[in-house]
């Protein structure tokens, strides 16, 4: 038997109605990872991925999986891998380029590291349309447009866990270090639906490339009786046949297109349906007009129960104030005048057995209205995700018994993973009087468990919230007036505005202290330094002094040669370059903290592959690399010692090469200025040989540092080949990237 009285109106509540010929939820990021990689081994024509982030650094299996692979894991080598083996594949990636609040969690360079990393048939391009404080979050990938993966993932870092979310796992490591549980859920479909999520992708890339994208594969097929794709995932049977089911969206107004606030009227109508059961699981709820509409049916219909999985704990200030102050109010109109039996808006965590405590964070963007309805995307209960952000929930309708009964059990499934109960045990809570009681009772010890959210234990709500403006806003935070008199929103400033204001200001700055202190500072020079030296020779300060002079002057960048020459004239050609070379290794030590702790911060993501491949260069030559770079005049002192703190290199390599590097030229500057001082005080062809034969020594030290480490790098390059090629034929089995 089949129902056909869904609520769907496209341009109203949805942009199309269509029906999915399989369809099946992939809960958890290992499970999506794991068949988004089987899809892609399986893709013959075409694949498009649009995301909020797209990280070529991620890897898409894990364990068994992962050594058993025939393909690579990783997802940049993989899609190198398939456009390398199919040349007439194309491959399109289309990733938010993102605005500066989320500056320091993605890559920075994303599309020169995907063109480094991947062949020609692979374009990338970073969509910079968004009205500024929205955000591309659409997750979409579309296989040989046969198949569709959507909903709530991304291919992005912190993402990966297993159904089960142990307390402690060694495969949750992050580009910060181990992150806790998280849940999320992605669907993947085939059919009619594909086609609809097709022409979304190329409109989408049509909009901000300068390449038009592969047509639609006409051989497609996903008509109504159509067989699996080739590319269906395996290990994931279909769970859903021939179900119907609509497509919402979000598109904020953007350079002339027309807005769509599909979602919110979708959700704010699938809640008026809504007479037994409401289930919803979101990263955010915040937006009040859903929590009014869930009160309001809770009221019409008595029988009505309505239970909210979201996060325990905020992240940041700007989360807290922004999204969890705003829940606070969320749950209380939620709330208001139902009796506490039928509500309930919780966390999900767990404490094991060596008392251990974990709280689940919840990613997912999940509701079922009964057994009728079940919306898997990408939208968040939040004002941006309403009317800022772009992004797309797919909503399917039990339209037969068999569609109804695979709702019901999508919802159970999630609950006894929240709960920590079997699946076989939920039916059963489902049918008692108050579900919702029954739900939140006689939970497993150590297992997973609800409990109720209390947020006034972080923040307390605000009327007046900045956070919340910037956070999430219904509207763009800036609109540029046009001559007509309309106003236009501005966009998120484009990654390349923000690293050239970020060099700006950095030059800015270093310009502005290095004329202040040239200005405020009186002893900042030759002369003033030459002088303070002076009254240290002969006590037992000198050593300190000439410390402390090499650790302010290269805070202040000031030219190491200049002090070499002027500790030389003072101290002589024996004990100035002693204390010249102790004084520049201290200030290298210092300045390559300072490089170390800022690249820690997130600085070494502004250099970008290039940068990348020199540091790589720099951490395998080692100790001759830091010693040619010493001696060849290519970069000042103070950059190249900020700069290797940036860098890999190990800070005994680099102290040991900064030795051999700048002792030798000591000594010959030694000589130099040793010569300058005794041509001063007495001229005679002798000291004019002596400061003749330091100029010498000194360019001969160059020249010959140079034909080294052109010697040193052509003996390195193929030993290091050599190796690497070892490595790859030690074990057939085991994968080798190049």
């Amino acid at each position: 038997m089949t129902l056909s009285n869904n609520i769907f109106q496209p341009g109203e509540n949805c942009w199309v109605e269509s029906q999915a010929r399989f369809s099946t939820p992939l809960i958890d990021c290992a499970n999506y990872y794991k068949a988004l990689h089987s899809a892609i081994v399986k893709a013959s024509h075409s694949i498009f991925i649009v995301g909020w982030d797209i990280d070529s650094r991620i890897r898409l299996l894990r364990g068994k999986d992962e050594q058993q692979s025939e393909a690579p894991s990783v997802i940049s080598d993989l899609l190198k891998w398939k456009a390398e083996q199919n040349p007439d594949i194309k491959i399109y990636l289309l990733r938010w380029d993102s605005s500066l609040a989320f500056f320091a969690q993605r890559e920075m360079w994303a599309k020169e590291v995907w063109e480094e990393k991947t062949p020609d048939n692979v374009e990338t391009v970073l969509d910079d349309t968004i009205p500024m404080g929205g955000s591309q979050h659409q997750k979409i990938v579309v296989i040989d447009d046969e198949l569709v993966f959507s909903g709530g993932m991304d291919v992005s870092t912190n993402r990966w866990d297993t159904r089960d979310h142990p307390v402690i796992s060694e495969e949750r490591d992050g580009p910060d270090g181990e992150y806790g549980p998280l849940h999320d859920v992605q669907m993947v479909s085939s059919g009619p639906v594909v086609v609809d999520f097709a022409k979304l992708v190329r409109w989408r890339w049509q909009r901000v490339a300068d390449s038009s994208p592969i047509d639609i594969r006409e051989a497609a097929q996903n008509g109504e009786d159509a067989p699996l794709p080739e590319a269906w995932p395996d290990d994931y049977p279909p769970l859903f046949e021939n179900v119907q089911c609509a497509l919402a969206r979000t598109i904020p107004f953007m350079d002339e297109v027309e807005p769509a606030q599909e979602v919110r009227h979708m959700l704010l109508d699938l809640i008026k349906e809504a007479e037994s059961v409401i289930y919803i699981e979101n990263q955010f709820t915040t937006r009040q007009e859903i929590a009014e509409a869930l009160n309001k049916q809770l009221k019409l219909k008595p029988e009505l129960s309505v239970i909210i999985v979201s996060s325990y704990e905020p992240k940041g200030k700007f989360e807290c104030e922004a999204f969890w102050a705003s829940r606070i109010e969320f749950k209380a109109i939620l709330e208001k005048d139902i009796d506490a039996n039928r509500v309930k808006l919780t966390y999900s965590s767990i404490e094991d057995m060596q008392g251990r405590k974990a709280y689940k964070r919840i990613h997912s963007k999940v509701m079922t209205i009964d057994d009728k309805y079940l919306v898997i995307g990408s939208s968040n209960l939040s004002n941006r995700s309403m009317t800022l952000d772009t992004e797309i929930d797919t909503v399917l309708y039990g339209n037969t018994p068999q569609n109804q009964e695979k709702i019901a059990q999508v919802r159970n499934d999630l609950l006894a993973e929240h709960t920590g109960r079997a699946l076989e045990d939920m039916p059963a809570l489902f049918e008692s009087k108050h579900p919702v009681e029954a739900l939140m009772h006689n939970q497993i010890a150590h297992g997973y468990v609800l409990t109720e959210v209390r947020d006034e234990v972080f923040t307390e709500h605000s009327v007046k919230n900045v956070f919340r403006a910037l956070s999430d806003p219904e509207e763009p935070l800036i609109s540029v007036p046009t001559l007509d008199g309309a106003a236009l929103p501005a966009r998120n400033p484009r990654r390349r505005s923000i690293m050239i204001m970020i060099g700006v200001t950095i030059v800015a700055v270093l310009g502005g202290l290095m004329f202040w202190a040239s200005q405020s500072i009186e002893w900042l020079s030759s002369d003033s330094i030459n002088a303070f030296l002076e009254k240290s020779r002969g006590t037992y300060f000198a050593l300190p002094t000439v410390l402390l002079v090499y650790v302010i002057g290269g805070i202040l960048f000031f030219p190491v040669t200049v002090l070499s020459l002027a500790v030389a004239a003072i101290f002589g050609p024996i004990w100035g370059p002693i204390y010249g070379i102790m004084g520049a290794l201290l200030s290298s030590a210092i300045l390559f903290g300072i490089g170390k702790v800022s690249g820690n911060a997130g600085l070494r993501k502004i250099g970008g592959p290039k940068v990348a491949a020199v540091d790589e260069k720099l951490k395998r030559s080692g100790i001759v690399g830091v010693a040619a770079i010493r001696m060849l005049p290519v970069a000042p002192f103070s950059l190249v010692n900020l700069v290797a703190g940036i860098s890999s290199i190990g800070i005994i390599q680099f102290l040991i090469g900064t030795f051999l590097g700048m002792f030798p030229p000591m000594i010959a500057k030694g000589l130099v200025g040793d010569s300058i001082a005794q041509i001063w005080q007495n001229p005679s062809v002798e000291t004019i040989s002596y400061l003749a034969g330091g100029i010498v020594l000194w360019g001969l030290m160059i020249w010959g540092s140079q034909k080294f480490a052109r010697y040193y790098q052509s003996r390195k390059a193929p030993s290091a080949e050599n190796e690497s090629q070892d490595s790859c034929s030690k074990d057939e089995g085991e994968k080798c990237a190049a």
